[in-house]
């Protein structure tokens, strides 16, 4: 070590040997630079990496070597011969270069011990053969182990460079590295210079070819710095083309460079979106890939703007462009933008179509009709034509909905439309504007007659595709009709005036068609009248109950009564069951109506002598309710009536709509000791599945069937067979609607338990208890708006 620093202490141009140090530490900056670099890239860019790094970094050792040779003090002046100074430079080269590319990209420290090793023995083998290249009358003699010494050394030094560099990370990977590098390769140069020995020998002429001290050193400096600097500007340059390549084509809009029309440059994502490679878009005229008006487009650079790319494969894609001047390579060129707007038109397109159509029939919905409705009349006032707007309601829609379950009804709903898109001209609109509910607007027409005849031929295709003889799911329809201008000039005059008659039809037994007329507007004030004063008739103590005995059949002895709602209207006087019912069940009044039946139902049954039963029809918009069975409990609790003697009757539509729920609330009623009552058996679709899936107590025969047992064999059949069913089954079975002793006799000779009819009693008001407890009036009250 000593003799080392001797060495360099008094053998050497102190000069020389900082520039040596200075090329020792750019060459090794620059070599690890330029591995990091190749580390950083793509399999197929990493050879030439590796390459650039072999020749630089060799460059560099040689170049110390030879600048810190000619630091060197010798009595003989040195000279280098030419072809072996030149093969030391290519050895070192082709050696790092051979030992990079098989161990570089090895993981481990093994490998990276090994590669150290290769590297200094090409350091040291290129010592040797650049001794070999000295030109000098002397005899030249080494030693061995001094030089065997420092090799060592340097292998360690340089094996640690190695391992390091693939262990750390940022500006550590090149400082650490670098600085062992320098050190192993100082070392072994100073080892090695320290070890030969010239001893001058006059007999030895040396030839004047050599490359001569001064010469070779500005050469070999100059030289040298030129390389690195370049290679470590090519090092930089490159990372930041590649990174700004690799921002651009990770962009997601496509970018081009156009000059004079003609595509020079794209990204990745131009060639995804066009389905181009960049080979064939490159060198295309613009206005090939995209459509441009006829100048070529001149917005280019001005503005943004929307228009077409015509894809590889035929597709056609809506894209934004945008495009903005920039001198690239020495030329202005326009840097063109192209954004994909084809999804997000059709997903724009699609909300729009939403937003005006009905999700489920894909016909124009109610805010898309009045604008229809709205320049139909426009130009018929413009054009002194007419206009109609026909409302369609569907007949039995509610009940096979019901019964068969929502996606049935789905089906028929849409089976509906288009049978109405087929039935009308292009330029008509047939709108959904509610669940069964459709409106027409007939668009120019000359007269009344042409409205008549849509409406008409719309019953006949109803008729024809709607047969309830052959699909139990088949519909009717009930049409209103109002026109412009005869029956209103505005808008929503004219839908009304079309409700209004679409409600006529209804009450006249439907399936009909209806024009409007000023008295139909009369009736439908009765009726929303008669919904107003429904709301408020238990309020008003208006409501009462009446009951119908049920007896045994065998006997006649009455066994339990039903209750029956009534009402006394103020003006109307007692208003039929049949017409207030199905107001109430349409505008919901049915529900406190419905409630106060069974607080009053349970308080008068709760005051009879005897315990019989009393029947409390509720209603399926009752079942709906969720707290169904806490109400029937609190009417239970309040009245002091026992559960048994308390029955619920309930028809199959109740069923349908959601049987999941209903069953829950049939297992509470249960629970409570309540009886479960199915009225109107027979009379269903599915009235056997029904006893099967639901905890029935009780059937009663409709009284359609009693009604025809005297001149019916197939109705005695059907009353035999449901008593069978009930005694199978072990529930109780009732025959309602018996008005006559021979109907009675039939009954009793089919074993059926019990009956009702008139023939055993009219319904009666009771009198046992005129008035109401203050606990059930005030629950009573409480339903009230």
């Amino acid at each position: 070590m000593f003799r080392i620093i001797a060495c360099i202490q008094q053998q050497h141009d102190p000069r020389l040997v900082a520039l040596a140090a200075g090329i020792c530490l750019l060459g090794s900056f620059t070599f690890f630079l330029l591995l990091r670099r190749a580390g950083e890239c793509r399999p197929g860019h990493r050879e030439g990496w590796l390459a650039l790094a072999a020749v630089a970094g060799g460059i560099g050792v040689w170049s110390t070597h030879f600048v810190a040779m000619l630091a060197y003090h010798s009595a003989p002046p040195l000279a280098f011969a030419l072809w072996p100074t030149v093969f030391s430079v290519v050895f070192i080269v082709l050696v790092w270069w051979a030992a990079l590319s098989s161990l570089f990209f090895r993981l481990g420290a093994k490998a990276a011990t090994v590669l150290g090793l290769l590297v200094t023995f090409g350091i040291a083998w290129m010592h040797v053969t650049g001794m070999a290249a000295i030109e000098i009358a002397a005899r030249v003699s080494y030693d061995w182990p001094v030089y065997a010494a420092g090799m060592a050394a340097a292998a360690v030094l340089i094996a640690a460079a190695m391992v390091l560099r693939g262990r750390l990370e940022g500006a550590a990977q090149l400082a650490a590295p670098m600085l062992l590098m320098v050190l192993g390769i100082v070392t072994l140069h100073f080892s090695g210079m320290a070890a030969v020995r010239f001893e001058p020998d006059p007999t030895l002429v040396v030839a004047d070819s050599g490359l001569h001290r001064e010469w070779l050193t500005v050469t070999i400096a100059g030289a040298t710095v030129l390389l690195v600097c370049a290679a470590a500007l090519a090092v930089v340059l490159d990372r930041y083309v590649t990174d700004l390549k690799g921002l651009i084509d990770a962009a997601f809009e496509g970018f081009m460079i156009v000059r004079a029309g003609v595509i020079t440059q794209v990204n990745q994502s131009l060639c995804e979106l066009s389905g181009h490679g960049a080979a064939e878009l490159v060198g295309r005229r613009l206005d090939r890939l995209v459509l441009l008006d006829d100048d070529g487009d001149g917005r280019l650079g001005r503005e943004n703007f929307e228009t077409v790319l015509w894809r590889a494969d035929g597709e056609r894609r809506i894209v934004e462009v945008s495009a903005h001047t920039v001198e690239f390579r020495g030329h202005l060129c326009m840097v063109v933008s192209l954004r994909d707007l084809t999804d997000r038109r059709a997903a724009e397109r699609q909300i729009e179509h939403m937003a005006r159509h009905d999700g489920l029939t894909g016909l124009p919905n109610r805010h898309l009709l009045d604008e229809r409705l709205a320049d139909a009349l426009a130009r018929a006032r413009a054009g002194g034509r007419a206009v109609s707007v026909l409302a369609l309601d569907l007949d039995r829609f509610k009940a096979v909905n019901d019964i068969f379950g929502h996606a049935k009804g789905d089906e028929i709903l849409c089976k509906v439309a288009d049978m109405l898109r087929a039935s009308v001209r292009a330029t008509d609109t047939v709108a959904r504007v509610g669940g069964d509910e459709f409106l027409i607007v007939q668009d120019g027409i000359a007269s009344h007659a042409e409205a008549e005849t849509l409406a008409l031929r719309l019953l006949e295709d109803f008729a024809r595709e709607m047969d309830m003889t052959r699909n139990p799911m088949a519909v009717g329809v009930s049409i209103g009709a109002a026109l412009f201008p005869t029956d209103a000039e505005e808008a929503d005059v004219l839908k009304h005036h079309a409700d209004i008659a679409l409600y006529s039809a209804k009450q006249s037994g439907r399936g009909n068609v209806c024009f409007f007329a000023p008295s139909m507007d009369r009736e439908v004030r009765a009726r929303r009248q008669m919904e107003h004063d429904l709301r408020l008739a238990v309020q008003r103590h208006q409501t009462f109950l009446a009951y119908q005995p049920m007896v045994a059949s065998a006997s006649g002895e009455i066994v339990g009564y039903e209750a029956l709602l009534r009402w006394r209207h103020p003006e109307l006087g007692e208003v039929p069951p049949e017409v207030f019912i199905p107001v109430a069940e349409e505008s919901g009044s049915i529900v406190q109506l419905g409630e106060w039946v069974l607080t009053a139902a349970c308080h008068e049954a709760a005051g009879w002598a005897e315990p019989l039963t009393v029947a409390v029809n509720v209603s399926p918009v009752q079942f709906q309710l969720p707290n169904l069975a806490a109400i029937v409990e609190g009417c239970l609790r309040r009245s002091g009536l026992a559960p048994h003697r308390l029955q619920i009757e309930v028809t199959e539509a109740a069923l349908m709509r959601d049987p999941e729920a209903v069953r829950s609330i049939f297992r509470q009623l249960k629970a409570l000791g309540v009886g479960i009552v199915m009225d109107d058996f027979g009379t269903g679709y599915s009235s056997l599945n029904s006893l099967q899936s639901f905890p029935f107590d009780k059937i009663k025969i409709d009284k359609s069937f009693i009604g025809a047992l005297e001149g019916d064999e197939a109705a005695r059949s059907v009353v035999k067979a449901i008593v069978g069913l009930g005694r199978s089954l072990n529930l109780a079975v009732v025959a309602e609607g018996i008005e006559t002793e021979a109907q009675w006799r039939l009954v009793v000779e089919e074993g059926c338990p019990e009956a009702q009819g008139y023939l055993f009693g009219f319904p009666e008001v009771s009198r046992l208890t005129p008035e109401l407890p203050p606990a059930a009036a005030a629950a009573s009250r409480r339903q009230g708006p």
